[in-house]
């Protein structure tokens, strides 16, 4: 019998997930295991884990991986690709980890234009720590931390983070993509690609957000939170290439 897929040798045999039923996690890494695979790259990368759900990847992921403090994950890796500038270098991180505690970590790496990539799950929501209002929550969403919903006038607007860093003149590639169907996960198959191959190539900083859900926390049903995500999320967050240097 000819074999058509087997699992990504990123993937630890035998693993399990840790993520909740529904959650685009699961998605992301089996795609970051691909992409790591077809370009030939598994031994020479190491992860930089950010704080959150996002850490339970380093339970069943093969590579050299590593945590760092909550939102720091930007600066650590800055520190490591520095001091080992032919390893792959990613980082992986949630909203909360990235555009709040974190956004100046982030903001910085992306003005210097460092050699690695960024990873960045939104789900509009901390989704570890109990469901409190992330910077990239939307206008009306109710949280643990506002359960009345996000009230611009004393919350502020959803922090838009490919749009933030576009505003830079160093990165070289910014894209939003998200896994809720089919199609949808080839996109962003292709965007972690390039992602990784900008690396590969020296080009320098390179972010692929990927807007996610969080069935847990926003109370909703996996089938369910795709619907939202049409009508709400991606009307807040559309979807696209915000810097690509390669086309400019």
């Amino acid at each position: 019998m000819e074999k058509i897929y087997t699992r990504p040798s990123y993937i630890r045999e035998g693993a399990t997930s840790g993520f909740c039923p529904g959650c685009m996690h699961s998605t992301v890494h089996k795609l970051v295991g691909e992409v790591l695979d077809e370009l030939g790259i598994v031994n020479k990368t190491v992860t930089v884990w950010g704080v959150g759900c996002c850490i339970l990847g380093a339970g069943y992921t093969t590579h050299d991986s590593f945590g760092s403090p909550h939102g720091r994950a930007c600066a650590v890796a800055s520190a490591y690709k520095r001091t080992n500038p032919d390893e792959i270098v990613y980082t992986y991180q949630g909203d909360g980890d990235l555009a709040s505690i974190g956004i100046a970590e982030t903001i910085y790496a992306a003005n210097r234009g460092e050699n690695f990539t960024v990873i960045f799950i939104n789900n509009s929501t901390y989704g570890m720590t109990g469901g409190q209002m992330a910077p990239t929550t939307l206008v009306g969403q109710k949280a643990t931390t506002a359960p009345f919903g996000r009230d611009p006038k004393q919350h502020g607007y959803p922090v838009h983070v490919c749009e933030l860093l576009a505003t830079l003149k160093a990165p070289y590639y910014l894209e939003r993509v998200t896994c809720l169907d089919a199609p949808n996960v080839l996109k962003a198959k292709k965007a972690i690609k390039k992602a990784f191959q900008n690396q590969i190539d020296g080009k320098g900083f390179s972010l692929v957000e990927i807007m996610s859900n969080c069935p847990t926390n926003w109370g909703m049903a996996p089938l369910e939170t795709l619907e939202f995500m049409k009508e709400n999320t991606l009307k807040e967050f559309p979807l696209g290439v915000y810097r690509d240097k390669d086309a400019e």
